[in-house]
Formats: C-alpha cells, sequence, structure tokens
C-alpha cells in the first residue's frame, strides 16, 4: 500500500487523524460486533457518566514497520490485559483479550498508509480507550460503554528526540494510597496535568512523584515509569503498589538480564539513595526511554555521571537492543511481536 504523503521525519508527539477508527458499543450487558468508522467525532449524552464522574481508562500501544517492510505491534496482549485491570477496577465491562487484538488488528490494517517507513524515526501510536456513555447523575457505574481505537502517526514523546532532561521531585502526588495508581485512569492524567504545566513553566521537563504514603521513595512521572543504573551496570526500577506496570518497563527488564547479561531489581527506591545511581531514565511506550540528567530536590541538584549530553552507555544500550527487538532488527522473545495480515 502507498504510504500518505506525510513530513515522517518531522512528525511531533501530536494527533493526527488517520483513515479509519474502532467502536464497539456495551449496552443490555453485551459488546456488540463493532465496526470501523470513518467519523473521528464521538457523540454522546449531556450527563454520560465519563462527563460526570470521569469513568474512563485508556491503553498505549505502537505499531512499527519492520525493517524487512512487515507491520506489526508490540506486545498488544499485556495492553488487553492492562486494560482489563483497568475496567475491573472502575467498575466497567471487560473488552475481552481476543477482541481486543482483532480490533487492534483491524484498525492497523486499515490505516496502513498511515504507518511510517522504516527508518523514519516515526511509528503509529494507537490509543485505546473506553468510556461510560449512557446518562449517569447519581454516583454510580453507567450501564452503557464505548470501546474505542484511534490511531495516529507520531514523532519524538519530548522535543529534541533522545535528549537528558531534567526533572523535579514534585511537591503534589499523582495518586492516592490505596488508589488506582496501578490502572491506567483518565483521572489519574487529569490529577498531574496543573504539575506538569507548572513544571514546564519552572523549566523542567517532567516531575518525579514519591510514594503517596510516605514521601520518601521514588514512584513514577506523570507519563512513564523510571528505571536506574547503578554504578556496577545493574538495572533496578521502583516498586510500589501505586505505579502503573509500563509495558515497556516490564520488557527492559527482560531486555537487561536475557540480552545484555546484567543483574535486575525490582525493589522500593529511596530518594535518598538516588544520588549514588551512575543513570536514569524515563521509560513508556510514547518515548520508550528518555535519559534523565538531572533531578532537582528542592534546589538539591542530582546529576548523574552520565551528563546532559546523551544516553548513559547502559541505557543507550536497553534503548537499543529494544528498539531493534520492536523494528524487527533483533530476534524477539516469543509473542513480543503481532505481525498484521
Amino acid at each position: 500500500m502507498e504510504k500518505k504523503n506525510i513530513d515522517w521525519g518531522n512528525l511531533g508527539f501530536g494527533y493526527m487523524p488517520t483513515d479509519y477508527r474502532y467502536v464497539s458499543h456495551f449496552k443490555d450487558g453485551a459488546w456488540n460486533a463493532g465496526e470501523l468508522t470513518t467519523d473521528s467525532n464521538v457523540v454522546i449524552n449531556e450527563c454520560a457518566g465519563v462527563l460526570q464522574y470521569a469513568q474512563t481508562c485508556f491503553e498505549g500501544l505502537k505499531a512499527y514497520t519492520t525493517e524487512d517492510g512487515r507491520i506489526v505491534t508490540f506486545r498488544p496482549d499485556l495492553n488487553a490485559e492492562r486494560l482489563e485491570q483497568s475496567a475491573v477496577r472502575l467498575r466497567m465491562p471487560v473488552f475481552p483479550k481476543e477482541r481486543f487484538l482483532e480490533a487492534v488488528d483491524q484498525v492497523v490494517k486499515a490505516n496502513a498508509a498511515f504507518v511510517p517507513p522504516y527508518g523514519s524515526g516515526a511509528t503509529l501510536y494507537l490509543r485505546p480507550y473506553m468510556f461510560g456513555s449512557d446518562p449517569v447523575i447519581g454516583v454510580k457505574p453507567a450501564t452503557e460503554y464505548q470501546f474505542r481505537i484511534l490511531v495516529t502517526p507520531v514523532g519524538p514523546y519530548f522535543k529534541g528526540g533522545v535528549k537528558p532532561l531534567t526533572v523535579r521531585i514534585s511537591d503534589l502526588d499523582r495518586a492516592a494510597p490505596h488508589g488506582t495508581g496501578h490502572i491506567k485512569a483518565g483521572l489519574n492524567y487529569a490529577m498531574s496535568l496543573y504539575n506538569i504545566v507548572d513544571a514546564h513553566e519552572q523549566g523542567y521537563d517532567e516531575n518525579i512523584y514519591l510514594d503517596p504514603g510516605t514521601r520518601t521513595y521514588i514512584e513514577e512521572t506523570g507519563g512513564a515509569n523510571i528505571i536506574f543504573v547503578t554504578k556496577d551496570n545493574k538495572v533496578i526500577t521502583p516498586k510500589s503498589d501505586s505505579i502503573l506496570p509500563s509495558i515497556t518497563r516490564r520488557s527492559l527488564m527482560t531486555v537487561a538480564k536475557d540480552y545484555l547479561g546484567l543483574e535486575v531489581e525490582e525493589r522500593p527506591v529511596a530518594l535518598s539513595e538516588v544520588a549514588d545511581f551512575a543513570e536514569c531514565g524515563l521509560c513508556g511506550t510514547a518515548a520508550v526511554i528518555s535519559p534523565v540528567g538531572k533531578i532537582v530536590d528542592h534546589g538539591r541538584e542530582i546529576a548523574f555521571p552520565a551528563g546532559m549530553e546523551k544516553m548513559g552507555p547502559i541505557t543507550q544500550k536497553l534503548y537499543d537492543t529494544l528498539t531493534g527487538i520492536q523494528m524487527g532488527r533483533l530476534e524477539a522473545p516469543e509473542g513480543w511481536i503481532r505481525e498484521i495480515k
């Protein structure tokens, strides 16, 4: 299929309408067959549950053109499972895993002309999401829902591409103890909007949130998990019940252990020990890994030895290996790559 006439190399991380999106409706206790549609507008009642009580969750994954020209997605089964966990926590009906995977296949195939070519640095971002759609005025779950997937070609998440970031320790929390930090609920991201705008106005790229219970342990940023590398090349990631289980982070830990032969550890990471690490990175679907050059803790600067010019050596190896798997340059573990046919 001939690709769209898009300047792939200069795409930012923004929304561009594509030809098709997928939609399925839940009513009277069941999901309908679902279909592709060319209509990018969502029409709902003014009292819809999502508008009144934020009953919505979403996912994020990407489609890639591999080195040999195939179109693939990366571990979409884990996105389906995480969406199920989010739906259960928000009292929403589960969209079945096999139907999720079929919907992903359909919408990517229908928009194949928007999947950026190999080597362009761009990808096709998929946003599956669910929301309560019928009128709800009392505080209770909706009874009707929509499951939809939109797709859009995107460039790097952070402006300037892969360049070390300056982040700050936040005074605010992104999640409550025993709350919804471990699921991908829209309300979690609404909680972070004030803070990310303030961070940008103060000259920082992101916020690092501490554990909401004691505010002494590192958790994650508003949109990514965090990894650290020790001076003896051990890869460490924070562990907490209120951290979203990033698919990219889990994949990186497997890459570190099985491809690079590094020791890995998931454990609570105290803010007091961060200055002892050699490298730091933010990881997620959108950015894969964005290196952190400096963390600012209320005026105290924690500068990592890797510096502000480029990724540290271990972070770079992790990035190169995972993107190599995604782009088909390296052999993937079984089940990680799903080809769109």
